[in-house]
């Protein structure tokens, strides 16, 4: 197993959390060497537009601490309980908040709200102009994925199989659903996805589901991963990776499993490739890309399932899940680089040392810059020099 597949949650019951245990990581082998990084002519000049410091980072943890923005600014937080707001743009710090909590989750962005969750089971939500603590509550469970924030209410995954609707004025539960879980998973769980009536998630039990965004009522439920194997290692089937949504269709992807494109109304599965990732998924107009778990990267057609290339130059470099970056395909890998590959035939065409420390988190897409967040702490804005900059 990879090594950031090393860390597996076992679930006695949903009683026993949040004082559930972790193990693995420290007796299992590397399955392979990290493949060196090769010399190569890059075809794009990719510039720094800004850097700045969130906080002390969270090298050893492996969180769901990633970049987030609502168009104008980009924040983002660190395990130590700091939340910070830049100009998008300029990088210009705006606020910069302590909650003092251990934060793993988030933060997520929507309805003038930053909302974060915490590794001891809390979320609090913070007020996206000013940085003040508008609410927090207690889910009693660690919530390692962003939580979604729509106009109506605040999403919220936890380890222990919840989804979870928050009113985002008070931060009280509305309704909450919960998925049977595995007694043993990889450490992980995929954000929930609002796209208009529906709330999307995917399970570590292998399945992804719909359901009313008001109400909590099921919509669809679809088993995408059955497990197999005599081990339940073997079996493991989790869906960690953020499904995407893309029009009426519905792209998830699992461990030791397959990608699958499901009918966003139905569940319908429309076709599947068998693929293995716990890092995710990416997108752009036409195609889907995703990274695998020994570090291949491969490129999908969104309407039929067919390959189009698969690219294996950073095997076993823990790579991050992939972005779609104007004409690129981007991934941040174990020693902090960012590599560009072109989106139509996955040859290199950049690489970028956004800093000493590992990347975990994807990329994310602002307007014309990409930002990169370190394990380390440092967020980076990257641009595309070759492009015109807007005035």
């Amino acid at each position: 197993m990879n090594s950031r597949a090393l860390c597996l949650l076992v679930l006695a019951s949903a009683a026993a959390l949040p004082g559930c245990s972790w193990i693995g990581g420290d007796e299992e082998d590397e399955p392979g060497t990290p493949v060196e990084l090769v010399d190569f002519e890059p075809t794009l000049r990719i510039r720094k537009a800004w850097s700045s410091g969130v906080g002390d980072g969270n090298e050893t943890l492996r969180l769901a601490l990633t970049p987030a923005s609502d168009g104008t600014h980009v924040f983002a937080a660190d395990n130590d309980g700091r939340v910070v707001a830049f100009d998008a743009a300029r990088g210009k710090r705006l606020w910069r908040s302590k909650v003092e909590l251990p934060l793993a989750g988030g933060p997520g962005v929507g309805s003038g709200l930053v909302v974060t969750g915490s590794s001891d089971g809390y979320v609090v939500a913070l007020d996206a102009a000013t940085g003040k603590e508008r609410w927090r509550t207690n889910v009693a469970s660690e919530v390692l994925a962003a939580p979604a924030v729509g106009t109506t209410l605040a999403y919220v995954r936890t380890v222990d199989g919840k989804l979870i609707a928050l009113d985002p004025g008070t931060g009280k539960q509305t309704w909450f659903v919960q998925q049977t879980m595995p007694r043993l998973s990889v450490r992980g769980t995929g954000a929930p996805v609002v796209d208009r009536n529906l709330v999307i998630c995917g399970f570590d039990n292998g399945r992804v589901a719909a359901y009313d965004a008001t109400d909590g009522s099921v919509v669809w439920d679809v088993l995408v991963e059955p497990p197999s194997g005599r081990t339940e290692v073997e079996r493991l089937s989790d869906l960690n990776a953020t499904v995407q949504v893309i029009g009426e269709d519905v792209y998830a992807v699992g461990y030791q499993g397959r990608v699958v494109a499901l009918a966003r109304e139905s569940g319908q599965i429309l076709w599947s490739v068998e693929f293995s990732s716990y890092a995710g998924l990416g997108a752009d107009l036409r195609n889907l890309y995703a990274s695998g778990d020994k570090g291949e990267i491969i490129a999908i057609e969104r309407g039929s399932g067919r390959e189009l290339w698969r690219q294996g130059q950073l095997a076993f470099r823990d790579i991050t899940a992939p972005t779609a970056f104007g004409g690129s395909v981007v991934v941040g890998d174990l020693d902090g680089y960012v590599h560009f590959f072109d989106a139509g035939t996955g040859k290199l065409q950049a690489r970028v040392h956004a800093g000493s420390s590992r990347i975990t988190s994807a990329p994310v897409v602002v307007n014309d810059l990409l930002y990169v967040l370190t394990d380390g702490g440092d967020l980076v804005a990257l641009r595309d020099a070759t492009v015109p900059r807007e005035k």
